[in-house]
């Protein structure tokens, strides 16, 4: 069972999340936080082993809460939620050691299937989050992931996690074959020919930041 708390300030969210998570038969909801001091108290209360913190919360504010969470409990699993996907937050806070990055717009299965990836110590990043530090990395170099569409961004981040293309498929409800078009667009994009490659070119641009896995 993969004990998880959540923290925003708003409740309708925070129910919400709790709703969706709640759902699944290995999560379990062991507290919830309106600001960050909140949250940081029950951490050490109740050693969840994933916190889901809005950016935003207020207070100390989730990124300081991130912070100290990382520094105080180096084991607990940290996914922020924002509705920012671009611009300076996301990297600031993998920088802190985040294990993941969550829009806000995200579908309740994403959200879900973030909190399994992080809990077996990979990094997970919301498909339009990963596009956008692929845009602004590498130095000021033309990142080759600006080329894919979004759904070709979630076929790439799956295959990083390790998913098999059956694995995807089901993930994303479309059929095996479908899988395989989108990887032959994807590679054919990157100038790339196998999954050895796509990942040292995603290590290039920011896609992987090596923090488990």
């Amino acid at each position: 069972m993969i004990k998880v708390i959540v923290a925003d300030d708003h409740e309708l969210v925070r129910s919400g999340i709790e709703h969706i998570l709640g759902e699944d038969p290995e999560i379990q909801i062991v507290g919830s936080a309106a600001t960050g001091e909140e949250l940081l108290r029950q951490v050490g209360e109740k050693t969840p082993d994933v916190v889901i913190v809005d950016v935003n919360m207020p207070g100390m504010g989730g990124v300081e809460a991130c912070r100290r969470i990382r520094s105080r409990h180096p084991d607990v699993r940290i996914i922020a939620l924002s509705v920012y996907t671009g611009g300076p937050i996301p990297r600031h806070l993998l920088e802190t050691g985040i294990d993941g990055y969550l829009s806000k717009h995200c579908p309740p299965q994403e959200m879900i299937q973030a909190v399994k990836s992080v809990y077996r110590g990979k990094r997970y990043l919301s498909a339009d989050v990963a596009t956008h530090l692929a845009l602004e990395n590498a130095d000021g170099q033309p990142s080759p992931f600006t080329r894919l569409s979004k759904r070709e961004m979630e076929v790439t981040l799956l295959t990083l996690q390790g998913k098999s293309i059956q694995e995807i498929a089901d993930l994303l409800s479309v059929s095996p074959k479908t899988i395989c078009t989108y990887r032959y667009r994807i590679f054919e994009k990157l100038g790339i020919r196998n999954d050895v490659e796509l990942t040292r070119l995603a290590a290039k641009y920011g896609l992987l930041n090596g923090n488990g896995g």
